[in-house]
């Protein structure tokens, strides 16, 4: 697939063939969902918790006796019907990770990557250089290339001018080619990449 490769004022320079296994890749929209499920569930604490009656403090001595008192027969102050007491059938700490084949989350970027392509939604910049971190200088670049659109930049390694001159922009991300992942691609209308970064997915997710 070929596409314009722009600078950063968001003119023509040149044009490019994005790697056909990366960009033109079998679009697998059960992958994809199966990757996104995966990373939001991995991203749960699963830390709620609640005390059941034996865990909560008091109660050691039956409030009444058992029969005679025309009231309901109780066994302990700290039982779930009592205000104080313990619950039932509540959150209580577990582990909500789940696991997925390296070869299919690779697939699932390739997918994400391909209808980023398709849909005329990935951005290929000659470079991508800040002097310093300067977020108006950024933003005011990010406008000439995507529009109001939001961006997803990922960069081949790292660049600190460039991560704080974006870190301040409510409507842009940057991300290391090597932390790509599934909801960072589909959470963002367009997808910014220097050359170099074409490079670095290539080797990253050819197999």
């Amino acid at each position: 697939m070929k596409v314009d490769v722009l600078n950063m004022q968001g003119q023509k320079v040149a044009t490019t063939e994005l790697p056909a296994a990366i960009f033109e890749a079998p679009i697998l929209e059960e992958v994809m969902h199966q990757a996104l499920v995966r990373q939001l569930a991995n991203g749960r604490l699963g830390t709620r918790k609640t005390k059941t009656r034996g865990e909560v403090s008091g109660g050691g001595k039956k409030p009444w006796r058992q029969k005679g008192t025309g009231r309901a027969r109780q066994g302990s102050i700290r039982s779930p019907q009592w205000r104080g007491g313990g619950r039932v059938h509540t959150p209580m700490p577990r582990d909500f990770s789940l696991r997925m084949p390296r070869k299919m989350r690779h697939a699932a970027l390739r997918s994400a990557l391909s209808v980023k392509a398709a849909q005329s939604e990935i951005v290929v910049l000659d470079q991508l250089t800040m002097a310093g971190p300067k977020t108006k200088e950024m933003a005011a670049a990010l406008t000439r290339l995507v529009g109001d659109a939001s961006a997803l930049i990922i960069l081949p390694g790292p660049d600190e001018m460039v991560e704080k001159s974006v870190r301040n922009l409510p409507t842009a991300k940057t991300l290391r080619a090597s932390y790509l992942n599934i909801r960072d691609l589909l959470g963002y209308d367009r997808v910014v990449m220097p050359m170099g970064t074409v490079d670095a997915l290539g080797t990253a997710l050819a197999a």
